[in-house]
C-alpha cells in the first residue's frame, strides 16, 4: 500500500518516468488537450463531471511527490482582472515549499510551450475556473 496521497497508476508511472526539465500541465476543463500535446504527452482524463476534479485537487495531490522548478499560467487579455485561482495556486506551491513566481504566457504561446517536446504529462480536471490551467516544469535536487 502507498504511504503517499496520489495514487493514480498513470499520473505515478508518468511522473516517475519525467525528468528535470519535464513539464506536467494541470488543465482545466474547457483546454484542448488533444490538440495542444506534445509527441511524448500523456493526458489523464480526471474530468468525472462539471467542477470535478479541480487543479487544486490535483494540486495538492501532486505537490508533495514533485520538486517544481518552474509554472506558468496562461494570461488572461489586456485590461482583464488577473484570475483567483492563480492566488490560490501560488498558495499551494508555497504550502509545499516552493517560492515561485507565475510566469504569465501569452495564450497562443501557451500552447506551443505545452505542445513541445518536453511535456510529459497533461492531467485534465473538470475545472469550470476561467485561466486555471498551470504549467509546471520539474526541477532537481
Amino acid at each position: 500500500m502507498l504511504k503517499i496521497s496520489l495514487t493514480h497508476p498513470e499520473i505515478l508511472a508518468v511522473l516517475g518516468k519525467a525528468g528535470h526539465g519535464s513539464k506536467v500541465l494541470i488543465a482545466d476543463g474547457d483546454y484542448p488537450v488533444l490538440t495542444t500535446r506534445g509527441k511524448n504527452t500523456s493526458i489523464v482524463h480526471l474530468n468525472l463531471s462539471a467542477g470535478v476534479v479541480n487543479c487544486i485537487q490535483v494540486l495538492e495531490a501532486i505537490l508533495p511527490i514533485l520538486l517544481v522548478e518552474a509554472a506558468g499560467v496562461m494570461d488572461v487579455p489586456s485590461g482583464h482582472p488577473e484570475p483567483p485561482i492563480w492566488k490560490e495556486f501560488v498558495k499551494k506551491i508555497q504550502q509545499y515549499g516552493g517560492n515561485l513566481p507565475l510566469r504569465k504566457v501569452d495564450r497562443f504561446k501557451f500552447y506551443e510551450e505545452v505542445a513541445d517536446d518536453s511535456t510529459a504529462l497533461i492531467i485534465q480536471t473538470g475545472d469550470l475556473s476561467e485561466y486555471s490551467n498551470i504549467l509546471l516544469t520539474i526541477g532537481s535536487l
